[in-house]
C-alpha cells in the first residue's frame, strides 16, 4: 500500500464528522478586522480537526468556496482562584479565507 496522500477528489469525509468540526464562530475585534482586510472568517474548531476537514465543513455548511485555511493552536491561560490554580481550555482557531466576492454573514441579521 502506498503512502501517497489522496487527491481532493479522492478524499471523502463523513458528513456527521464535518458537522462537528466547527465548534463556534469567533466574533471579536481582531476577527472582524481580519475579515474586512483579507476576506477571512474565524472559527473555533475541534482540537484534532485537519485543514482539509475544516475546508470541507465550511463549504458544506455555508455553501461558499474556500481558497485557504490557516490554523492556530492557543494554549489555555493558567488562572488562580485563591489558593487553587486552574487552567482555561486550549483553543484551536481556524482562519478560513473565502473566494473573492463571497461572504459569510455570522451576525444573524437577515439580508
Amino acid at each position: 500500500m502506498s503512502r501517497v496522500n489522496p487527491t481532493p477528489a479522492q478524499r471523502k469525509f463523513e458528513e456527521g464528522r464535518l458537522m462537528q468540526v466547527l465548534v463556534a464562530p469567533i466574533v471579536s475585534e481582531k476577527a472582524t478586522h481580519v475579515a474586512e482586510k483579507t476576506n477571512a472568517v474565524t472559527f473555533k474548531v475541534l482540537q484534532n480537526a485537519t485543514k482539509p476537514e475544516i475546508k470541507a465543513a465550511v463549504e458544506l455548511m455555508f455553501k461558499v468556496e474556500v481558497t485557504g485555511v490557516s490554523v492556530v493552536n492557543i494554549k489555555g491561560k493558567t488562572k488562580r482562584f485563591g489558593r487553587s490554580v486552574g487552567r482555561r481550555d486550549h483553543v484551536r482557531k481556524a482562519y478560513v479565507t473565502l473566494k473573492e466576492g463571497q461572504e459569510l454573514n455570522l451576525s444573524g441579521e437577515a439580508a
